[in-house]
């Protein structure tokens, strides 16, 4: 025979307060969200032989991401990301040939390049403080820097001939949770590049090997830049059963 709530000891009106408790203690909490989908956009610059100087020669660049948070600490994020590079040899020694035989080492020359450039990478991602409004014991902050580093891949095409490789992004950035699931952030990264042909024009092919030197590993290769502003917006929301 089935047993009613009073006759276990409890009365509906308790019952009723233990819901009402419950269903207070996780409206109180604050929601966790498992990724963050946005994009972001600003400026993009290149170094090699054609620049040796930091955010000089720059052109714009925009990005769409995708975030896949682990923990308030740690985070996986994806990205396409799509930049434009251009650099010239004006104030650098740029040989004409660099198997020239000449006592001077070479006729100088002028060059310049300009090309697009596609970027899809994945990096991850640790903050220094707990990222996100959660209270209590998490002690969590809604404004975090954070530091990165991954792999992806570049694709150049124009110049002299479409050029594909792989790139080692590291970098910094700030994110500020501005609502609950809205967030804001600046980043900077600097992205490794395995090609020296980045910078090569059809027309001006000094540039690659300039010097006769012929490149190793990731010595004497072409590097690009990105620093973004970027915005971003938390799905997938986390689900927690009532401990109380």
């Amino acid at each position: 025979m089935a047993r009613t709530t009073e006759q276990i000891g409890l009365r509906p009106s308790v019952v009723i307060g233990l819901l009402l408790l419950c269903f207070g203690s996780v409206r109180a909490q604050d929601v966790e969200y498992q990724m963050e989908i946005g994009g972001g956009g600003g400026v993009c610059f290149y170094l090699g032989d054609a620049n040796s100087t930091p955010f000089a020669h720059m052109s714009g660049m925009g990005s769409v991401l995708v975030r896949r948070m682990f923990n308030p600490r740690m985070s996986l994020k994806g990205n396409l990301a799509f930049g434009h590079i251009k650099g010239n040899s004006e104030g650098y020694f740029i040989p004409e040939n660099a198997t020239s035989l000449t006592p001077e080492g070479g006729i100088p020359t002028t060059v310049h390049f300009s090309r697009n450039l596609v970027d899809l990478g994945v990096q991850f991602e640790m903050n220094f403080w707990g990222y996100g409004r959660g209270g209590g014991y998490k002690e969590n902050s809604p404004i975090t820097p954070y530091a990165l580093a991954g792999v992806g891949f570049t694709l150049a095409p124009g110049g002299a001939g479409t050029r594909g490789a792989l790139n080692l992004p590291i970098g910094l950035g700030v994110k500020y949770k501005v609502r609950p699931r809205l967030n804001v952030g600046l980043e900077w990264t600097m992205r490794f590049s395995t090609c020296d042909q980045l910078d090569v024009a059809k027309e001006q092919p000094q540039l690659f090997q300039p010097y006769g030197v012929k490149s190793v590993g990731l010595k004497n290769k072409d590097c690009y830049s990105f620093t973004m502003l970027f915005v971003t917006y938390d799905i997938s929301p986390k689900y927690r059963k009532c401990n109380n």
